[in-house]
């Protein structure tokens, strides 16, 4: 590839996405383009930067976002949140439920990827709430720049190695399993994507399409593609989101340090907004 066309992919990808490919990332771009290059029939990088340049280049850019973004993730990934989810925030959230008037617990996952996150969260809320006489209703809503995996979410298929990690308690409450054809595959149960909805979105683009604020945003391992005054941006964009007092959980190896937010640190990358 040349070091012409590497700085293009980059202004590019970072004009729509605003992930920052370094200059120590050429070889692994170079090797994710080859799948776009074989799908559009071009010969070289060369060309494939010659499509984007061209009046029908807008329609591969969504697919170039896909290629380029890593969506590495799986169940109750960074289990650390999840505790605080436990003992910290849910119980300060239902404390506060009836003087809020809140009729329904919001949670964002932010960067879904495939939708072991949200999913995730759908399983710690229903452990949390369901034994409860009045459990509170929620409803997550799940947003990822990427069309790839989100077809996957929204399908709700893992196969078996993701899935055993759960325990065998986990995946029969929460799974369906498959036979015949579908065997080695375990499908979300009706009930648990009930609960979660799946919407295309560029986080720092546009108005999310929804309105309400939320009592809990995950957006973890996401702000690391990103530059500092974009870090900054996508926070205070999230922080908008939130209610009085909801919360905010970053990537454990992401730091909000030096970043202008006026949040509360309460564990590590976990964070609540003033309560007004």
């Amino acid at each position: 590839m040349r070091q012409a066309d590497y700085q293009f992919i980059r202004d590019i990808v970072y004009q729509h996405s605003r992930i920052n490919l370094g200059p120590d990332k050429q070889e692994l771009v170079g090797a994710r383009l080859g799948k776009r290059l074989r799908a559009t029939g071009r010969a070289t990088v060369e060309d494939y930067c010659a499509l984007l340049r061209s009046p029908t280049g807008s329609e591969e850019l969504g697919h170039l976002i896909d290629a380029i973004s890593t969506n590495h993730t799986f169940f109750f990934r960074e289990e650390g949140h999840f505790a605080a989810l436990r003992e910290i925030i849910l119980p300060d959230l239902e404390r506060r439920r009836e003087k809020e008037r809140w009729p329904t617990l919001r949670v964002w996952s932010a960067a879904c990827s495939s939708g072991e996150e949200p999913y995730s969260i759908a399983m710690a809320l229903e452990e949390y709430f369901g034994a409860k006489p009045q459990p509170w209703a929620r409803q997550i809503e799940a947003t990822d720049i990427s069309t790839r995996v989100l077809a996957k979410a929204q399908a709700a298929i893992y196969p078996a190695d993701t899935v055993s990690r759960l325990g065998p308690a986990k995946v029969k409450a929460y799974f369906q399993t498959g036979y015949n054809e579908q065997e080695g595959l375990y499908r979300v149960r009706p009930a648990l994507r009930s609960v979660v909805r799946f919407h295309r979105l560029n986080l720092l683009e546009g108005q999310p399409p929804f309105s309400e604020p939320f009592h809990v945003i995950f957006c973890r391992n996401v702000m690391i593609y990103f530059d500092r005054p974009t870090q900054e941006e996508l926070v205070n964009r999230l922080k908008a989101r939130l209610v009085p007092g909801g919360y905010l959980l970053v990537g454990h190896s992401e730091s909000l340090t030096g970043i202008s937010h006026g949040m509360q640190m309460i564990r590590p990358a976990t964070y609540q907004a003033p309560l007004r």
